[in-house]
């Protein structure tokens, strides 16, 4: 019986290998795939090491194939490493103990700061010696590269969206915008400069031109200042792009003001994604439904939209209220649908809806 089963306890553990050899190669193959879309460098923690040291020691030379995460040198480095400090740490042990470790509480408190700011090693120490607590610049990077979070290139907590909420209340965007009007001799571009403001989402739309001059964006520029202070919402800095209708004279309007122009780099519409929003909803909602035939023409649709778009339409960035309407409304659990009336803008272009006049 022994020679019978003895082949095939054989065959059924090569099948096995096999097996298990396919199932490692399928996972080495996608460790490539996962490795090659992370970062160049990843740091491991301690515990980290530990892991990969208790999983990986015993592999041997066989690790070469496998490893991916660091270098086989570095991973036979942590392995000396390891065994030089469990040395250390037997002959020590009878040693009297060197400067006391820093407490948890001042180490967590470091860590969760970093955290928070992004602050660097120096900055962190006064911040620290702010708080009574006195610790070298050293200890500090000690503490932070122990947790793993040592600096790195542009690891700042500032953002672009963080830069656009701490100036909402008196930033404008603005660009142009343009519609054909239907000529004698043909299709001529009539061009408007439209404001938003990102705090409140209220737009602004300049008359219509057929040269948008320097004269002609300047006089645009003063009229929307004297409008925005009737607004109570006076800019302090004004965001535009590279376009060449906006000239020197444009800038210095703003600057006479006392608000400051933030110029666009080249080809990254995204950094003024309000107002080409805002444009497109002018666009689709209301310009694209129209045939301009004169610049009055034109001058009184945009008059309409910036009304409606203002007092009338909800904005989901004003908790789906109006632009211009500061007070919520009472809040109610039902309503007559007598006591609603739907208002109308541009031939029923622009709708809305009210509560009906008592």
């Amino acid at each position: 019986m022994g020679r019978i089963f003895h082949p095939l306890f054989a065959l059924l553990a090569s099948a096995t290998r096999q097996e298990l050899a396919r199932q490692v190669a399928y996972l080495k193959e996608e460790n490539r795939i996962l490795r090659a879309r992370l970062p160049q460098r990843i740091v491991a923690t301690p515990q980290e090491k530990k892991r990969l040291l208790r999983a990986g020691r015993r592999l041997g030379v066989q690790l070469k194939e496998l490893i991916s995460f660091v270098s086989y040198q570095t991973f036979r480095r942590w392995i000396r490493e390891a065994e030089e400090n469990h040395t250390k740490s037997k002959t020590t042990s009878n040693r009297k103990p060197g400067r006391p470790r820093t407490p948890e509480e001042v180490r967590d408190l470091i860590i969760q700061m970093r955290k928070d700011t992004g602050f660097g090693y120096t900055k962190l120490m006064g911040e620290l010696r702010k708080l009574g607590i006195k610790l070298s610049r050293q200890t500090v990077k000690n503490i932070l590269k122990e947790a793993g979070l040592e600096p790195l290139p542009n690891d700042s907590k500032d953002s672009w969206d963080a830069f656009l909420a701490r100036h909402a209340d008196t930033l404008w965007q603005c660009d142009f915008v343009s519609k054909p009007m239907w000529t004698a001799k043909g299709l001529v571009d009539l061009y408007m400069l439209v404001f938003l403001h990102i705090g409140t989402r209220r737009c602004w739309i300049s008359p219509c031109t057929t040269s948008p001059n320097s004269q002609w964006v300047t006089q645009q520029a003063k009229n929307f200042l004297m409008d925005a202070e009737d607004m109570d919402l006076t800019p302090k800095m004004v965001m535009r792009d590279n376009d060449t209708k906006f000239t020197a004279l444009f800038d210095a309007v703003f600057e006479s003001s006392g608000a400051r122009i933030k110029r666009n780099t080249p080809l990254s519409p995204n950094l003024r994604a309000h107002v080409e929003r805002f444009i497109q909803t002018l666009q689709v909602e209301c310009l694209n439904k129209f045939v301009i035939v004169a610049q009055r023409h034109l001058n009184y649709v945009c008059r309409q939209f910036e009304a409606w778009y203002n007092t009338e339409r909800p904005h989901e960035a004003c908790r789906h209220l109006p632009p211009a309407m500061e007070v919520e409304p009472e809040k109610r659990t039902t309503i007559r649908r007598g006591d609603v009336v739907c208002n109308t803008r541009l031939g029923g272009t622009l709708n809305s809806y009210s509560r009906r006049a008592a």
